[in-house]
C-alpha cells in the first residue's frame, strides 16, 4: 500500500499551503453559519413553555459543549499519531488544539452555570455531567502546562500526549453521565441516533449553530497551527522564502 498520502498530511509545509486557500472560505462559512443560527434562535425561535426564554442560552452552551469534547478527542488523536509515527505536524495540531479546546470548555462550564441559576436556582452543583465536565478543563490545562514545562520540545510533546491520552477515559463519561448517575442535569434533547426532545423550531437554529462552531474551531486550529509552524520552521529555507517574499509584498 503506498501511504505517500498519509506521510504528506504530516509535511508542515503541505499543510500551510493548502490551508492558506481553505481557511478563508472555512471561516467566512463560520461567521455566516454563526450569524444565521444567532439571529434564528435569539430573534425567532419560540420562548420555551416552562423555561421561558431563558434556555436560549443553549444556542452558545451546547455548541461549546459539543466542541470542547470533539476538540479533545482531536487533540488526544492528533498526540496518538505524533506518537506512533512522529510527525512534527500532529505535536503542533496537539499543541494549539488544547488552547482552543480550554476555552470553549470554560465557556461551555460558564454558559451553563449561567442557565443554571434560573433553571435550579443556584449557579453551580457538583453532579456527574458538570464535575466530569470541569475534569476536562483541567486535562487541558494540564497539557498546556506540560508544553512549558521541559526544556526539551520532544519531552513536552510526549508527556502531553501521554496526559491527552490517558483523559480520554473522561469523555465516554461526560456522554453518559446524565444516564448513569442521579442529577440534575437534564438528559441529552437532541439526539442523531434516535428522536430528539426538542422542537424542530428550536432544533434547527441549534443545529446551525453547532455547524457553525465545527467550522470556527476549523478556521481557529488552522490558524493556530499555521503560526506554530511559521515558529517551529524558522530555520527551514521555505520559510524564510515565505517571509521575505511576505517582507517584499509589504514594503512594496
Amino acid at each position: 500500500m503506498n501511504w505517500q498520502w498519509f506521510h504528506r498530511l504530516g509535511s508542515p509545509r503541505w499543510f500551510y499551503e493548502k490551508t492558506s486557500r481553505w481557511s478563508p472560505w472555512v471561516g467566512t462559512l463560520a461567521l455566516i453559519t454563526m450569524a444565521v443560527g444567532v439571529m434564528w434562535g435569539l430573534g425567532f425561535a419560540p420562548e420555551d413553555s416552562k423555561q421561558g426564554n431563558s434556555y436560549r442560552i443553549i444556542f452558545i452552551h451546547v455548541p461549546a459543549a459539543f466542541l470542547a469534547l470533539a476538540g479533545y478527542y482531536v487533540m488526544a488523536i492528533a498526540g496518538a499519531v505524533g506518537l506512533i509515527w512522529r510527525m512534527k505536524l500532529s505535536f503542533m495540531v496537539m499543541k494549539c488544539a488544547a488552547p482552543i479546546g480550554a476555552v470553549l470548555t470554560f465557556i461551555s462550564l460558564v454558559t451553563g452555570a449561567v442557565w443554571g441559576k434560573p433553571t435550579w436556582g443556584t449557579w453551580w452543583v457538583w453532579d456527574a455531567r458538570i464535575t466530569s465536565m470541569l475534569i476536562l478543563f483541567f486535562l487541558y490545562l494540564g497539557v498546556i502546562a506540560l508544553q512549558g514545562a521541559y526544556q526539551s520540545r520532544d519531552l513536552s510533546n510526549k508527556s502531553s500526549a501521554i496526559l491527552s491520552l490517558v483523559g480520554m477515559i473522561n469523555i465516554p463519561i461526560i456522554y453518559k453521565s446524565v444516564d448513569w448517575w442521579f442529577t440534575l442535569h437534564q438528559p441529552a434533547t437532541l439526539k442523531f441516533t434516535g428522536p430528539s426532545s426538542i422542537d424542530p423550531s428550536m432544533a434547527y437554529p441549534l443545529l446551525i449553530m453547532i455547524f457553525g462552531f465545527y467550522c470556527l474551531y476549523a478556521w481557529l486550529l488552522m490558524m493556530w497551527t499555521r503560526l506554530e509552524i511559521l515558529e517551529q520552521e524558522q530555520k527551514t529555507n521555505w520559510v524564510k522564502e515565505l517571509l521575505l517574499t511576505g517582507s517584499i509584498k509589504n514594503s512594496a
